[in-house]
């Protein structure tokens, strides 16, 4: 099963990275955090991948086309003119980059790559987001129920605390609660290719009319997702997944 990683846009609420790279290749622990997700993917099964590029997107292909070079100690013999790597950072995934237009929407992207995705069942996601979605019971949860798309909702946290007043006093403080209690697309989809038939131009944003006609059809399902999740839009959510990775304990870290 293939996944495609949408990675093209420009990631204009992070500019303080992404005016030197795509947000995809912002790196967390020191590894961008595309490979974050495609390690994830990888480690339940799934190391087909299709990346939809577009701004920079040269970084992209760059990393990959050395992913041996940029993973592993590198030995030089100028006598034999060899270059070899070291250190076992290989990975038995293939990766098809997909040039799909610097200011193409997302639903345009896909619309880009469907000839690649005809008559299959496929996982979709974004570039810049991390979870400990189960991803085998996501794709089992979508076959039994038989529809065109399903998409992982979650409550993100609010990003300010809570306070609970007693009059002036505050009673309670919460430093991480939910939101306001609306569950909302997580990504990490799992979609058949007929769900890209509604895919007009690259304008077309998927998060707007074609997942909208899909639930007004009843073809869109929703797996919710209780657990960690997390999108990486700011600096500071950087931070905070720098710093879960940093300190051993990043939820997504499943293979270590």
């Amino acid at each position: 099963m293939k996944v495609v990683i949408l990675a093209g846009g420009m990631g204009t609420r992070i500019s303080e990275e992404s005016h030197l790279r795509p947000k995809p290749m912002i790196e967390i622990g020191g590894l961008p955090i595309i490979w974050h997700i495609m390690k994830y993917y990888s480690w339940w099964g799934f190391k087909d991948f299709i990346i939809c590029a577009g701004y920079k997107s040269y970084s992209i292909k760059e990393y990959f086309s050395n992913f041996l070079l940029h993973s592993n100690e590198v030995y030089l013999d100028f006598s034999s003119n060899k270059i070899e790597a070291r250190g076992g950072g290989i990975e038995d995934w293939r990766v098809q980059i997909v040039d799909t237009g610097l200011h193409t929407q997302t639903g345009g992207r896909l619309r880009r790559i469907r000839h690649l995705l005809e008559g299959q069942t496929f996982c979709l996601t974004y570039g810049d987001g991390l979870c400990d979605v189960n991803i085998r019971e996501l794709v089992d949860f979508h076959r039994k129920h038989g529809k065109l798309a399903t998409v992982t909702a979650v409550q993100p946290p609010a990003r300010f605390g809570a306070l609970t007043f007693d009059g002036d006093a505050v009673a309670s403080f919460d430093e991480k609660p939910l939101g306001d209690g609306q569950w909302i697309n997580g990504g990490f989809f799992v979609l058949e290719s007929g769900a890209l038939t509604g895919l007009e131009g690259d304008d077309t944003a998927w998060e707007h009319r074609p997942m909208k006609s899909l639930a007004e059809a009843g073809q869109l399902m929703a797996r919710r997702h209780e657990g960690f999740w997390a999108a990486m839009d700011t600096m500071r959510d950087r931070t905070v997944l720098e710093k879960l990775w940093a300190d051993g304990v990043a939820p997504w870290n499943v293979w270590k």
